[in-house]
């Protein structure tokens, strides 16, 4: 039995603490918006190699508005190319946009934490967004801002293969999945969506505004680590 370093799990009974918990205890479909187009096909080769084909093809990209709009450098996505999990957030804000790596600021601190939750690093995962630009004034990207760049995403996913991928907040469950329901809707339900289980969760900036929502996010989590745990 793997042995549980000691400051790790005092992380994870922290922040178990934090929702109220008293105590802790592929398919290889497509999902119809998902199929393969010559943009989104899986890039050869292993996936360290294969992530920078993608990066250095999506170049200095001038494909949508926002590279016009202020946005000071594209933000591609961070972490083990060969995660198990995958994060995928909405877009980069301020921070993100100055360091070029997403989830960095005070929502990025909670996603951490989150993650160590579940007996996992930072490093463990792999984090992108569903659009690589910040939009102005951290506005919701806009419809053709997400056609345009959501191709690169989708060879993020088919060159890592994650088992599992949490979409964060309601923008980036909406997108994913094609659908306008709400996020509380969506949320504690698996969907099959490019050989992964996907479950949606709110995303870490919502639980900053409303912290009685983490016992939501630490059921969703729960089964995040219950799918990384299953042999199938």
């Amino acid at each position: 039995m793997e042995l549980v370093d000691r400051d790790r799990l005092a992380e994870h009974l922290k922040f178990a603490a934090e929702l109220g918990v008293a105590g802790v205890s592929r398919d290889p479909a497509w999902r119809a918006q998902g199929a393969v187009t010559p943009e989104s096909r899986p890039v050869p080769g292993i996936p360290t190699e294969a992530l920078a084909a993608v990066r250095a093809d999506l170049g200095d990209c001038t494909r949508c508005k926002l590279h016009a709009l202020g946005r000071r450098q594209i933000v591609f996505g961070v972490g083990n190319p060969d995660a198990d999990l995958m994060f995928v957030g909405e877009a980069p804000g301020g921070d993100e946009d100055i360091q070029g790596i997403p989830f960095v600021g005070q929502a990025g601190q909670l996603l951490t934490k989150i993650i160590e939750a579940i007996g996992l690093k930072r490093d463990d995962v792999y984090i992108a967004n569903v659009i690589k630009c910040r939009p102005p004034q951290n506005r919701n990207p806009e419809p053709d801002e997400v056609e345009t760049c959501e191709p690169f995403l989708f060879q993020q996913i088919d060159v890592i293969k994650p088992r599992v991928i949490v979409a964060l907040g309601k923008f980036a469950a909406q997108a994913l999945l094609r659908t306008l329901d709400p996020i509380s809707r969506l949320r504690g339900r698996v969907y099959d969506y490019r050989g992964a289980k996907l479950i949606p969760t709110f995303h870490p900036a919502y639980l900053l505004r409303n912290p009685s929502s983490k016992r939501e996010v630490w059921e969703d989590m729960k089964l995040v680590r219950k799918l990384l745990k299953s042999e199938v």
